[in-house]
């Protein structure tokens, strides 16, 4: 079963991932470009049971009703998004793995909100 490894910048927290993903994919959502000051966010949807947290305690912050973001307190990384509309699944920062080009996003999400100058392009 493959496992995948990832931590904030200070390397005080960290994850795990055990197994198959449920999807990767860009958000691109004014909530997520904003928690990560970025023009998007890659994400991987894990199922519940097939994660971990490792380190130090995250912060949980409810950055809307029914969605909580968690983030590491010494360097404030965000780590993670949980969504009472995701009940199953957890979704974990793809650029936070110890090699994140070991994932490939195939999914795009609020593409109505994406930036105008976000052309994807391979250089």
């Amino acid at each position: 079963m493959s496992e995948l490894k990832g931590h904030c910048l200070c390397g005080a927290t960290g994850f795990t991932l055990v197994g198959a993903h449920n999807w990767v994919g860009h958000c691109h959502c004014e909530s997520c470009r904003r928690a990560t000051a970025s023009p998007f966010t890659t994400w991987i949807g894990q199922p519940n049971g097939a994660w971990e947290l490792t380190g130090a305690q995250l912060v949980r912050y409810e950055s809307s009703p029914g969605n909580t973001r968690g983030f590491c307190g010494t360097c404030g990384s965000p780590m993670f998004f949980r969504s009472e509309r995701y009940p199953d699944e957890t979704h974990f920062y793809a650029a936070l793995l110890e090699d994140p080009a070991v994932v490939e996003p195939t999914e795009q999400f609020h593409t109505g909100e994406m930036l105008p100058w976000i052309h994807m392009f391979k250089g």
